[in-house]
């Protein structure tokens, strides 16, 4: 028997063309599409060719003119600044309009380039909704980034204007953005004509004469700008994403398939409707920020929430459900390491019971794997449903969801659930042959790519061939290994350089953090395979405990050598283990497995630039050391 997400799946995928052209009536354009998917250029697909649109008229305009204007559009949440502020849909319309108009003012057009360089307040999203009004392309890059990182972007992207603040505050730090904003544009060779500074109250920045000009000033006198026709081809973004070089990737997003794409997503994939109040607690700088804070939420006509603060200590681990339960949040998306960072400071979620979440009806998860351990606790203590869901920066909204919206299948533990439809999601070996289900393999997506993905890198076609296209014909590489079951549920185990071969055996090393996590004392967890004489590679295990844990850290690892021998077998040579303080992460949450592993392996390696505190670094190199992998540096 058939359900609705059967039919719609089918549909997507034998006749994209109707299906994704019944989703685009529901979005405003000046001119309908001559063709839905435009397959002329291969491997090159477009979506929508021939159609004009403009994104932002699709965020606020569209709203306005069908009687929402007076309906909250944004909720800026700053715990950091103790800031509350709402913005109406004619509220945000006007102050983007004005900024539109001092964008254009400064002799930004169709086409020209806006980098973003801005801490989580609510001018982040107006200066991108600018951008988009006006036909000029945007490029956020997240506030703090380290200056030879934006130096980078700078020169691949070639903006005629900065858009920055004089600083961000991280927790209860204050992070000085101009030292580095300015420090970024004597290195590049590129310059920007103009920067535009928000002064924050908590920092002033010191002013290029001729160059810089103060938010304010400017805003003060600005004259609103309409919304600009664009081909729903031209690109609306940028967006940075590291390379295996060390050289950024920078994704493009189209605008067409963009408004579409996301759209469609925000009741099939979120199940909420216009007037619901989503709240994705990101950061611009990300992808999920550009999705579903920024532009997802206002194409449907929803309430977003921006919030400048972190899941545990703005103040403490009970924000979110303020957040939840002040704003009446009715779905919230996140990354699975803010729950897991509550669940150790507050394991039993008393802080929880303080606040009312009766308007909480979804949780959805993403950006690294969602443990089982962090599952059943969310479920256990939230009490509605928890979604984890799979896409990445390149495909700018769900590979693979529980799609509620559409019909609600049962969770099993470990699985995004069953591919979105659009996506076409195949297991393929090495020689890009298709495997039989439970196998694991390399998990691909049959071309052509939906609306709202990467058509290409910016200025590099040659890249993005090599990077998605070369190694799997046919097919775009997700760079993640996993298998698909018998009722079509889809497993994402581990990136692909994630499953190690431990004497000639395949196997996961995120299966093996699951059961780590399993442990009831252990908070977090990462688990990576280093190299080794006799086996090629054997797997250590790093152990973040719950606060409060006192046992003798001996018998709690021994436990979990114990788990991972019970479940997996002696086959997975797993036998040390070591406690440390904290794991070391990008800003969105990622652990970064891929430098502990070139430490433990003893290669040379730098600081990532998106690494949330070096200071977590130095920690795992003595923890190697101490357990006989790292050589400590002199």
């Amino acid at each position: 028997m058939t359900n609705p997400y059967d039919e719609a799946f089918e549909k997507s995928i034998k006749d994209p063309d109707s299906f994704w052209a019944e989703a685009a009536e529901d979005c405003h354009w000046y001119k309908k599409w001559d063709k839905v998917l435009d397959d002329s250029n291969k491997p090159f697909y477009r979506w929508f060719t021939g159609g004009e649109i403009n994104t932002c008229y699709n965020a606020l305009d569209f709203h306005i003119e069908n009687g929402l204007g007076d309906q909250d559009a944004l909720i800026f949440d700053s715990p950091v600044t103790n800031t509350i502020k709402k913005y109406t849909y004619n509220e945000l319309r006007d102050e983007v309009a004005k900024f539109a108009g001092v964008l254009a003012s400064l002799g930004v057009k169709k086409g020209d380039r806006v980098l973003i360089y801005m801490p989580m307040i609510a001018e982040s999203a107006i200066s991108m909704l600018a951008c988009a009004r006006i036909g000029a392309v945007h490029s956020v890059v997240f506030g703090g980034f380290a200056a030879n990182e934006l130096a980078v972007r700078i020169d691949d992207a070639k903006p005629k204007v900065i858009v920055s603040a004089s600083c961000g505050i991280e927790v209860a730090k204050i992070i000085s953005y101009k030292p580095l904003l300015d420090a970024a544009i004597d290195m590049a060779t590129s310059k920007p004509e103009k920067c535009i500074v928000l002064q924050r109250p908590m920092e002033t920045a010191s002013m290029v004469e001729g160059r810089d000009l103060d938010w304010n000033d400017i805003m003060a006198d600005a004259k609103p700008h309409d919304c600009v026709p664009v081909a729903a081809t031209d690109p609306l973004y940028i967006l940075y994403t590291s390379g295996t070089t060390g050289i950024p990737k920078g994704v493009v997003r189209d605008n067409g398939g963009h408004v579409v794409a996301l759209k469609w997503s925000m009741k099939n994939v979120y199940n909420v409707d216009q007037g619901d109040v989503y709240w994705a607690a990101s950061d611009v700088g990300w992808v999920v920020g550009h999705s579903y804070i920024v532009y997802g939420p206002l194409f449907k006509g929803c309430t977003t929430i921006l919030f400048e603060g972190k899941p545990v200590g703005t103040p403490d681990a009970g924000v979110f459900w303020r957040v939840i339960s002040e704003h009446k949040v009715k779905t919230m998306f996140t990354a699975p390491t803010a729950f897991r960072a509550i669940k150790r400071e507050d394991p039993t979620a008393e802080l929880m019971k303080k606040y009312d979440l009766s308007n909480f009806k979804a949780l959805f998860l993403a950006g690294e794997r969602l443990d089982p351990d962090t599952l059943k606790w969310a479920e256990k203590n939230i009490g509605c449903p928890v979604i984890d869901h799979w896409w990445q920066t390149e495909t700018g909204w769900a590979i693979c969801a529980n799609c509620l919206g559409i019909h609600h299948f049962p969770v099993k533990e470990g699985s995004p659930t069953k591919p979105a439809p659009g996506w076409d999601v195949k297991v393929v070996d090495s020689n890009n042959n298709l495997v039989k289900p439970g196998e694991i393999g390399a998990l691909v997506v049959k071309l052509p790519l939906p609306p709202g993905t990467l058509p290409t890198l910016w200025n590099n076609d040659e890249a993005y061939i090599k990077a998605y296209l070369e190694e799997f014909p046919g097919y775009y590489k997700t760079a993640d290994a996993g298998f698909i079951d018998e009722d079509g549920y889809v497993f994402v185990m581990a990136r692909t350089d994630d499953i190690i071969n431990v004497a000639g055996h395949r196997l996961s090393t995120g299966g093996m953090e699951e059961i780590l996590s399993d442990h009831p004392d252990v908070a977090e967890c990462a688990v990576l395979g280093v190299d080794d004489k006799l086996k090629g590679q054997i797997p250590i295990g790093f152990l973040v405990l719950n606060a409060g844990v006192d046992r003798s850290h001996d018998e709690i690892i021994k436990e979990v050598v114990q788990m991972v021998r019970d479940r997996i077998g002696p086959v997975a040579s797993f036998k040390i283990a070591t406690v440390v303080k904290r794991l070391p992460k990008t800003r969105s949450g990622k652990i970064l497995r891929g430098t502990i592993q070139k430490i433990a392996d003893n290669k040379e390696w730098k600081l990532p630039a998106t690494i949330d505190d070096p200071a977590t670094l130095d920690e795992m190199e003595e923890a190697l050391v101490k357990i006989g992998f790292a050589k400590a540096r002199k």
